[in-house]
């Protein structure tokens, strides 16, 4: 789509002006009769977190039906990361969608699935021989990963985290954490999935400083009495819990879950749909303290914006499923492998693991600053690209609601995200090729919304 700019008639993606402009209120009137539209065609189940229409994105700003170019601190849920619109996503796609735009892998395959497996498993932590298979999103790869665990191991029992998301199928509906909105009134859940506890440094009891080591003898105690770790067929966990409040588990506790795994013949399956694709400043967060897991969950960040998600893991463990136990009729779409292609040699090829590095060289020390400044900023945590402020009643830990800080940054043009098992988390995934200036100019419209509450 083409539209017109401050500078003439330009195309979504990087060459988009980088500026925030608000010609009308937000939402403006035309994004208000969408809205209405939306109302009366969509149920009210699928929720909309600041009802603009978007026609265009790009860089580090996203522009609506009324003209308003609002900066980008969300990358569609981290899905973004290279920007959309990125030139050689589109290239790429543009091509494929030319010779063709479906076979079905499982039918006749071609080799731009191959390519992406191939990269997965050389780029992910590890250098055991390993095997990946493509699917459609972070829940069916989240499920896929607990089909193999188990397959390979004859066990049923799943362990899973307190604050831990997954996804919103019945098994990883069941995997997540929290009730409202993602599990109320979807019951029963499906069985043989047990939570234990996550390191928590902010809300730890006895303190942050006893957090990984405290949290992980809770969390192995329990698995060895109330499941047995014979019975366990795999432990899910994410590197840092994303939808729970960007909570990065206290330096320690990944290493001795992870050397129970191993000691227990219990396959470690690391989700890093939001954490993965140099958002945090490594290429995969668990890259940080050194964790190679068994599988690794992949998807959001690894096409661009197009639907993939990735399985990947040791051989012996991918290879035990028997001929077609595994696929899907999408699943390593040729436009989303093509798209994955594009990603990961943008991320190569114009170094945006050490920008991702770069953005939270940035944003950390102003949300530091807050917390320094206003009572409400309890805790700020996160690496690189992916960074979260949590906010309490002033002189306790209370959760304060994030709801209303979110929407006076919407008002003003910055779109932020609310996150947190007790709704008073915001969280920053700006996309990583934000240009600076939008990067200050958005901490300091979140300077002025904090400070006026």
């Amino acid at each position: 789509m083409t539209v017109e700019g401050t500078t003439g008639t330009v195309h979504g993606g990087p060459r988009l002006p980088q500026e925030r402009r608000l010609v009308t209120e937000i939402p403006g009137p035309r994004s208000r009769e969408l809205f209405a539209r939306k109302q009366s065609a969509v149920p009210p189940g699928i929720g909309t977190t600041l009802p603009i229409f978007v026609t265009h994105a790009g860089g580090g700003v996203v522009v609506d039906v009324d003209g308003n170019s609002l900066i980008d601190f969300g990358s569609g849920i981290a899905v973004t990361s290279v920007g959309n619109s990125a030139p050689r996503v589109v290239e790429r796609v543009q091509r494929q969608v030319a010779d063709f735009t479906h076979t079905c892998f499982m039918v006749t395959p071609y080799e731009s699935y191959v390519a992406v497996c191939e990269k997965l498993n050389e780029l992910t932590p590890g250098d055991h021989e390993k095997r990946t298979f493509l699917v459609n999103s972070g829940a069916e790869a989240v499920e896929n990963a607990v089909k193999v665990a188990r397959h390979a191991t004859g066990r049923p029992a799943v362990v899973v985290f307190d604050h831990g998301y997954h996804g919103r199928t019945l098994l990883t509906m069941t995997l997540t954490a929290k009730n409202m909105p993602y599990k109320d009134g979807f019951g029963p859940f499906a069985p043989e999935v047990y939570r234990v506890p996550l390191a928590y440094p902010f809300r730890w009891p006895s303190g942050p400083e006893n957090c990984a080591d405290e949290a992980a003898a809770q969390a192995i105690d329990m698995i060895e009495k109330q499941i047995g770790a014979g019975n366990v067929a795999a432990v899910v966990i994410e590197p840092i819990a994303g939808e729970g409040g960007f909570i990065e588990p206290a330096r320690g506790f990944l290493p001795k879950i992870a050397e129970f795994c191993r000691a227990n013949g219990i396959v470690f399956v690391a989700d890093e749909v939001q954490t993965g694709f140099a958002r945090t400043g490594h290429l995969f967060a668990c890259e940080d303290e050194g964790i190679v897991p068994d599988i690794i969950c992949t998807a959001k960040g690894i096409a661009g914006g197009l639907p993939l998600a990735a399985v990947t893991g040791r051989a012996d463990l991918l290879d035990s499923v028997h001929v077609s136990g595994l696929g899907g009729t999408y699943g390593g779409n040729p436009l989303a492998c093509e798209a994955a292609l594009g990603v990961l040699e943008t991320i190569e090829q114009d170094k945006l693991v050490d920008r991702a590095a770069h953005i939270g060289e940035i944003m950390l020390p102003r949300l530091r600053s807050l917390k320094e400044r206003f009572g409400i900023v309890g805790d700020v945590r996160g690496r690189g690209a992916m960074t979260a402020i949590e906010l309490v009643v002033p002189g306790t830990k209370d959760p304060l609601p994030a709801g209303p800080i979110a929407a006076r940054c919407h008002a003003e043009g910055l779109l932020v995200l609310t996150a947190g098992t007790y709704g008073n988390v915001l969280r920053f995934l700006p996309p990583l090729v934000i240009p600076d200036h939008l990067l200050e100019e958005g901490l300091s419209i979140l300077e002025r919304a904090i400070s006026a509450d």
